[in-house]
């Protein structure tokens, strides 16, 4: 259980700083239409993202009695909704190319990973 928190605070904290980094990204560029687009979507999904991550990180510090595999399907669930929204991120950078696609990118991919390890630790303690 100690492994799973400490893999949700590290994929947390990752999501925050990636928000954070398209954010800055966005911030005095001259973008496209579709750029700016994308980046906007991309935004609102890890915004998604970093609230699912913070209902499981507080349902984990909650998980003794009788409601405890009711508690772990949630966190399964927001977990892996907090996935979805990573990898949607990217769906709207599909037909642009260039700098700003590759960058994004490279930290989605990155939050993307950490977000995974972490369900994969959740999905172990509730099949064990």
């Amino acid at each position: 259980m100690a492994l799973a928190n400490a893999a949700l605070t590290v994929s947390l904290k990752s999501a925050k700083t990636t928000s954070k980094l398209v954010r800055g990204l966005w911030k005095g560029r001259d973008l496209s239409t579709r750029d700016g687009q994308a980046v906007a979507d991309c935004l609102e999904n890890m915004s998604d993202s970093v609230d699912e991550l913070k209902k499981s990180m507080v349902a984990m510090k909650e998980m003794e009695g009788p409601d405890f595999e009711e508690n772990m399907e949630n966190v399964k669930t927001w977990v892996s909704a907090a996935l979805t929204n990573e990898d949607t991120c990217m769906d709207g950078f599909e037909e642009n190319d260039g700098k700003m696609k590759e960058t994004i990118r490279g930290y989605i991919v990155n939050v993307a990973e950490l977000t995974s390890t972490a369900l994969s630790l959740i999905t172990n303690i509730s099949s064990a």
